[in-house]
Formats: C-alpha cells, sequence, structure tokens
C-alpha cells in the first residue's frame, strides 16, 4: 500500500471516463435488447405450442445456468468476425467483431433471466384484465401487447432497473475477448504504469459511483411508482 501512487492521473484518465462511456453504451445496448428478448421469450414461454415452450424453456435454462464467461467465449468463437470496422470514443477504439458478438451473448443471457421477470410482472397483472378485453372482443395477442404487457412494466421497471446495473458491472467479463471497456481501461493503464493496485481501485471506484448513482434513481422510481399506486 505504501507505493500506492496516484501520479499516473493526469495523463491517463481519459483510459478509465473512455472505458465508462464505452461501458454505458454496452449496457443500455443490452438491457434494451435484453428485454425484447425476455417480453419474446416469457409470451412464448405462456403460448399453447408445445414445441416452442420446450425450446424457450431450454434457452432460458441454459443461459441461466452457464457461467457467463464461458457463453462469451463461446458466442466470440462463434460469431467473431476479422475485419469489421472499429469504433472510436475519445482514446479507446473497439473492433465491431468482437464488440457486436459480445453485446449479442450478453444480450441472451439478460433475456433468460428478463424472461422470467417479464413473466412475474405478466402473473401478476390481475386476470379480470384479460377477461375485460376478451369481452370487448380484442384478440388475445392484441390483449397481451395491448392490455397485459403495458401493465405488467409497470411492475417490472424496477427489475429492469436492476438488470441495467448488474449490466453495468457484468460488462466487465468482454475484457476477455479485447472489449475496451472500464475494466480493460483500468487494465491497461496497470500494464502501463506498472502500479498494480491504484488503477484497479479507481476502476472500482468509478462502478461504485455509478451503480450508486442508478440505484438511488432507481429507488426514486420506485417511490414514484408506489405514489401512482396509491392514487
Amino acid at each position: 500500500m505504501s507505493n500506492m501512487r496516484w501520479d499516473f492521473l493526469p495523463k491517463y484518465l481519459p483510459y478509465f471516463n473512455d472505458g465508462l462511456i464505452f461501458t454505458l453504451i454496452i449496457a443500455l445496448f443490452v438491457v434494451v435488447f435484453g428485454t425484447i428478448i425476455g417480453v419474446l421469450v416469457a409470451v412464448g414461454k405462456m403460448s399453447k405450442i408445445a414445441p416452442l415452450r420446450w425450446i424457450l424453456n431450454a434457452y432460458v435454462e441454459i443461459f441461466r445456468d452457464t457461467p457467463m464467461l464461458i457463453q462469451i467465449t463461446i458466442g466470440y468463437v462463434i460469431l467473431g468476425a476479422a475485419n469489421w470496422p472499429s469504433i472510436h470514443i475519445g482514446i479507446l477504439s473497439n473492433d465491431l467483431g468482437r464488440l457486436i458478438p459480445g453485446i449479442i451473448v450478453i444480450s441472451l443471457n439478460s433475456g433468460a433471466y428478463m424472461a422470467e421477470i417479464v413473466r412475474g410482472g405478466i402473473e401478476a397483472v390481475p386476470v379480470g384484465q384479460r377477461e375485460a378485453a376478451y369481452s370487448l372482443g380484442i384478440r388475445p395477442i392484441p390483449t397481451m401487447f395491448k392490455v397485459i404487457l403495458p401493465q405488467a412494466f409497470r411492475n417490472i421497471l424496477p427489475a429492469i432497473g436492476n438488470e441495467f446495473i448488474t449490466i453495468v458491472k457484468d460488462s466487465s467479463l468482454l475484457s476477455t475477448i479485447g472489449i475496451m471497456e472500464l475494466y480493460n481501461g483500468g487494465q491497461t493503464v496497470l500494464n502501463l504504469v506498472y502500479q498494480p493496485l491504484s488503477p484497479l481501485l479507481l476502476a472500482a471506484l468509478y462502478y461504485f459511483v455509478v451503480c450508486f448513482a442508478l440505484s438511488r434513481l432507481q429507488a426514486l422510481l420506485e417511490k414514484k411508482l408506489g405514489k401512482g399506486y396509491a392514487k
């Protein structure tokens, strides 16, 4: 601890700032795609088509019961592509041939968890809502997407917030396939300045500040939704 120095900050701070931007962009894409996948899978698992239910149940179990790190590695081997263009943010860049497979795999992982969250939200909607829609002549699929899901989303918004916070942290696993995000930015600085602790502590501080701020925003959202129910 006595050898821990921070004199690298002025020169290497962009690795952390730009890495954080990449991390948040990845997390935003993943939570959007993961939520869409989760909705479709949840609705499909409630279908009367048995083979569809079996396939979707297998998908959920596979992604929930295997480590994300292995999923990312396998996904990169299968989906990774060479000679793709790169996108740049400040001093960092990411090859789309790595970034896109990484986002796809984490989105599929997130979708498996979101499917169960969405299913719980759907089941929390009173059965009378569905029956009322049917009595008005609305068919089952429009009823699900126009009546049930909008109400279910109110129940699951806090869970989506939790998933976003989780993805912000779990996106660090993409460093294993060479994605430059916050953790990999800190790791790069560690290798440049030969300081084994300071860069990782700073990266941890970045994660803490972002996730703490997101959790506070989520708490405010839950409070506001609670007041909406009280009305």
